[in-house]
């Protein structure tokens, strides 16, 4: 079933999606397994996974020199979310991404995705390399989520990145796209990011999800600017709890997000680790509670470091 088509039949219930990393490369997938396990009691209406390309990694030679060599320390995108839906039945929804890939690399996916019966994407341009000042796409790749889009459209169209036709083509992929309440840090403003959005939604995306944040207040005042520029499609809230002290600071500043004065009071009184999770917890369950009553009957959860935590929350709110 379609994310979109969920969501549809939701609207008036409350409900959860999770988002999930493949294993780190030699890792099995045991403990991928026994998070959903642990979350499959809570009845998510999909699960997403992410996409981790190649990275640059640096390697010290016996002459002192240092080699640069590419790694991808999350492969398996693909088969993880077909693992998934088999095992558990549930509807996954596997990141594509520009980064680090060709469009031949992602035709190859797409086909691969399609043979699986998977019917679901999240398109996304991925982050830029670590090294990297700027996003730098791949020779023969993409820069930006539209050029993305495109290629799966005409995908979807039956037809090859070369215009070449498909001979059987298969069921239409349906994709959502990300949106960014406190504007995505490469936008030069939030305006052009709505502008974007607005493409997006025009060129076929059916929702999104937002990147994480702690201040609902700026999540309310991006959907109803969103309205009033015509975006129509269903936006997700995007949750997720803080778990660890050390994340009190790095989260903020990774993901590009403010903490509310009411947070930030409180984020200081934190001496551990577990004063942290229960602050997480607590400003957690605050967050969806106030979504679901204004009518966001679908909230997305980021469960990487904190899948006792979303669990927590979950059980609170549903």
């Amino acid at each position: 079933m379609k994310v979109i088509d969920i969501i549809q039949q939701h609207k008036d219930r409350r409900g959860l999606s999770f988002e999930v990393l493949p294993p780190l490369k030699g890792n099995g997938t045991d403990g991928l397994f026994a998070t959903i396990d642990k979350l499959r009691e809570l009845e998510p209406l999909f699960i997403n996974i992410t996409t981790h390309h190649s990275e640059y990694v640096y390697k010290e030679l016996p002459n002192g020199q240092f080699e640069r060599n590419r790694v991808r320390r999350r492969p398996g995108t693909v088969a993880i979310a077909a693992a998934l839906q088999n095992r558990y039945r549930l509807p996954v929804v596997p990141h594509v991404i520009c980064s680090g890939a060709t469009a031949e690399d992602i035709e190859y996916e797409l086909l691969d995705l399609q043979f699986l019966g998977i019917e679901n994407l999240l398109l996304l341009r991925g982050d830029k390399a670590k090294d990297d000042r700027v996003f730098t796409p791949t020779p023969g790749g993409y820069a930006h989520t539209t050029e993305l889009m495109h290629q799966v459209n005409r995908f979807n169209e039956g037809f090859f990145n070369d215009d070449t036709p498909i001979k059987h083509p298969g069921t239409p992929f349906a994709y959502g796209v990300a949106a960014y309440p406190e504007k995505h840090e490469e936008a030069p403003n939030l305006e052009m990011d709505m502008q974007y959005l607005k493409m997006k939604q025009e060129m076929g995306a059916q929702y999104a999800v937002t990147q994480l944040f702690y201040d609902n207040g700026k999540f309310f005042d991006f959907v109803s600017r969103a309205r009033q520029a015509g975006i129509t499609i269903p936006i997700i809230p995007g949750i997720k709890p803080l778990a660890r002290l050390s994340q009190l600071t790095v989260v903020p500043r990774t993901f590009r997000c403010d903490l509310p004065e009411a947070l930030a009071n409180e984020v200081v009184k934190c001496k551990s680790d577990e004063d942290a999770r229960r602050l997480g917890i607590a400003w957690g369950i605050d967050q969806c509670r106030e979504l679901y009553a204004s009518g966001f009957h679908t909230i997305h959860f980021y469960t990487v470091s904190a899948v006792d935590s979303v669990k927590e929350i979950a059980k609170e709110i549903l």
